[in-house]
């Protein structure tokens, strides 16, 4: 599988990942670059994921990827898991913005469906 390596090592890399994808988790939606949001997007739809088939195994993969943060687990596991048991993925969408103003990157809105 092909991926983004986002200009960094693979552990800052898998860092800023896993960072937006609790933040879109816990928030809702992430403003950042059209890149970064296009690899989210797939570890997002991924621990949605998890959450619905709601085992054990499940639950800690969902936990070593989000580094060990309980909240993030519990708010897929008990509510977006509900929210979204009848759709069979596409759980987020991106609405592209403005470029910024210091390199021109474009701007994106990750956000859950």
């Amino acid at each position: 599988m092909a991926y983004r390596k986002l200009g960094r090592e693979s552990r800052q890399r898998r860092s800023i990942l896993a960072g937006l994808t609790k933040t879109v988790i816990l928030n809702g939606s992430v403003i950042t670059t059209e890149a970064r949001a296009k690899e989210v997007r797939k570890f997002v739809d991924k621990l949605i994921t998890y959450g619905k088939r709601g085992t054990l195994v499940s639950r800690r993969k969902a936990l070593a990827f989000v580094n060990n943060d309980n909240e993030v687990v519990k708010k897929v596991f008990n509510d977006l898991a509900k929210k979204y048991e009848s759709r069979n993925g596409g759980y987020t969408k991106i609405i592209k913005l403005t470029e910024r103003i210091g390199d021109d990157a474009l701007q994106v809105k990750l956000e859950l469906v």
